[in-house]
């Protein structure tokens, strides 16, 4: 039966939310009055969202009901348990939907269930939310289904989803203390332009005397923080909504910029870096699940984020589908180190291409981590020498006048 998400009011008049399955929106308001509850609101789990009656509001944020990194992960290793314990699909999703206490991932899941029950295969129910359930897993998941192996594919996407989730929590954590020293650092000179700095000004615009440049320059930028900030500020948070959304809309200025940063030293090293270890880490998986060399390249060369290197990725899949060997295709991307495809070599060579990728995906994961980890040390003190030459900045500013306060006084 469909899931339907519910907003009710209870005899005591307060307000209650959840998930039910029901044959209809009026068989699921029949339900809630057979609990003594008033139905407020009912909308069907799978609705699409361009049938909701949401406010703009609402609508913009939507997209934080996409299940997330972790909540991924946690349904994945409860439904590929349960189902590596010989229940039914259709019952390891219901055990997986009374598991969570969040109402959209419930309904999430009891949407996919429903959908199981009208004949549907599972990867097609996943299908049905792109937002949640990415083009390799549900690649996957419907190798699995097709090899008879469901169980095993699942436990592989368990590790997957739970890894990129580890990641991220990792990276997540590193970037913390770097932003509270950022964050500090321009409240400190917030806080000396907005409030001592004016004080300085009333004192010194009495003595009618030549400042020194370095306090003109100060009082300038004081002036125009306390003039013009909130503006600028505005200015500078609209310019980037506005960038990102052309981005967003515009595929040649997001191939530009892309190519871009991929010329920059540092910044486009790790990004090669992570799109390879993305390409290879879903090769493997989809390898592994059964699917076919040239439809697994396909699907791990959609994945990749940076464009240019999904072109050349993709030309590499015409060329392999042409008669070429998977490591010579890759290697005229340009973009795959040599380690990355002597290893794809070696594994085509002896038949183990599956394990080298993963051994591939390993060691660019590796060498990510290693360039977050340079990358944070380094950024660390530039970000407080950055800082105090601010702060020594206003603090010579300030107490040169003072310095030659008897030339101004005489």
């Amino acid at each position: 039966m469909p899931a339907y998400h519910f907003i009710a009011v209870n005899q005591g008049g307060q307000e209650q939310k959840g998930v039910l399955e029901a044959e209809s929106e009026k068989h699921a308001r029949q339900l809630l009055r057979d609990k003594s509850l008033i139905p407020v609101k009912v909308r069907a789990a799978q609705e699409k969202k361009g049938l909701r009656k949401e406010s703009q509001f609402t609508a913009l944020f939507s997209r934080q009901r996409r299940l997330s990194s972790k909540e991924l992960a946690l349904i994945t290793r409860q439904f590929a348990t349960l189902l590596s314990a010989g229940l039914p699909i259709e019952e390891a999703l219901q055990a997986v939907s009374e598991q969570t206490e969040k109402s959209h991932v419930k309904g999430l899941v009891l949407s996919v269930r429903s959908k199981i029950v009208e004949g549907h295969a599972l990867a097609s129910a996943l299908r049905e939310h792109p937002e949640s359930f990415s083009a390799l897993f549900c690649a996957t998941i419907a190798a699995g289904e097709k090899s008879g192996h469901l169980d095993k594919v699942l436990l592989r996407l368990a590790d997957y989803t739970e890894q990129q989730w580890h990641m991220r929590q990792k990276l997540k954590t590193a970037l913390i203390y770097p932003a509270m020293i950022v964050l500090v650092a321009m409240g400190i000179v917030g806080f000396l332009l907005e409030y001592v700095v004016p004080k300085m000004i009333a004192v010194y615009g009495r003595l009618n005397q030549a400042l020194p440049t370095l306090t003109t320059v100060l009082i300038s930028i004081s002036q125009f923080v306390g003039n013009y900030g909130l503006y600028f500020l505005l200015l500078i948070i609209a310019g980037i909504f506005f960038w990102r959304r052309a981005l967003k809309k515009n595929a040649l200025l997001r191939e530009k910029t892309h190519q871009f940063l991929l010329r920059l030293p540092l910044i486009g090293y790790a990004i090669k870096t992570a799109d390879t270890a993305r390409f290879a880490r879903t090769l493997s998986i989809l390898s592994a699940a059964g699917v076919s060399v040239l439809e697994a390249m396909r699907i791990s060369a959609q994945l990749i984020t940076t464009i240019p290197i999904r072109n050349a990725v993709e030309e590499a899949v015409d060329r392999v589908r042409e008669g070429a060997a998977i490591h010579l295709a890759l290697k005229q991307t340009g973009y795959f180190s040599p380690m990355s495809v002597h290893m794809i070599s070696s594994g085509e060579a002896s038949g183990q291409l599956e394990g080298m990728l993963e051994r591939v995906a390993q060691n660019q994961e590796d060498e990510i981590t290693r360039l977050i980890e340079v990358g944070l040390a380094l950024f660390e003190p530039a970000i407080i020498l950055i800082m105090g030459a601010i702060v020594l900045f206003i603090v010579l500013a300030v107490l040169l006048p003072i310095f030659q306060l008897n030339e101004f006084t005489g």
